[in-house]
């Protein structure tokens, strides 16, 4: 099983980027020569020599476990569409923010509750805390963090309205095609995630 992370609290969404690398890919690029050409030519536009390379990791990451049907999705494919198949890759990739779109998102969805407050953020975080000794041992900042983060990628994924401090769902529309797809993939838990039942 796939260890929890906190790494999202550093590198969050990163939709431009993914879309950037989809391009390249697209175009006929490896995985690991977009890597170097976003780290050799600075195409994330970033400063830092050491957050190139970290940004550059974490896409190639996500980019690894979509094929070329879902890249080229991301490249060339309506807004909605590849900004879902991107918050896709994050729950693929990452265990505990998936176990919150399983737990929290979906269970909103289902329940035809449409908000999602700092409780039910601080709910997740303790319960999770309360079940894993090594989320237990996070900071505070940590954990503070990675709620910021989340709510974040749900309102840039367009998942969430923000209204004050709480989070308005809205309820997602994803391709048929791509749900279609997913699903023949043997992923209908993620797009359940998403999606609530389908």
């Amino acid at each position: 099983m796939q260890k929890y992370s906190s790494t999202l609290k550093s590198i969050s969404y990163l939709y431009p980027e993914m879309k950037k690398a989809s391009m390249l890919i697209s175009k006929g690029y490896s995985l690991e020569k977009a890597k170097e050409k976003a780290i050799e030519d600075n195409i994330f536009m970033i400063n830092s020599e050491s957050r190139k390379r970290q940004i550059a990791s974490t896409v190639i990451n996500r980019m690894k476990i979509l094929d070329d049907f879902l890249i080229e999705k991301i490249a060339y494919g309506d807004l909605d569409t590849s900004k879902q198949i991107v918050l896709y890759s994050i729950l693929k990739t990452d265990r505990l923010f998936f176990e919150f779109f399983q737990e929290v998102f979906k269970e909103k969805i289902t329940l035809k509750d449409n908000i999602i407050t700092d409780k039910d953020f601080n709910l997740f975080f303790q319960s999770k805390r309360e079940q894993s000794e090594q989320i237990n041992s996070w900071t505070e900042y940590t954990v503070r963090k990675l709620k910021q983060v989340y709510k974040y990628i749900l309102v840039e994924s367009n998942l969430a309205e923000r209204k004050k401090k709480d989070l308005y769902i809205t309820r997602p529309l994803m391709d048929r095609s791509i749900v279609l797809y997913l699903k023949d993939k043997g992923d209908t838990i993620y797009i359940q995630s998403m999606l609530g039942e389908i």
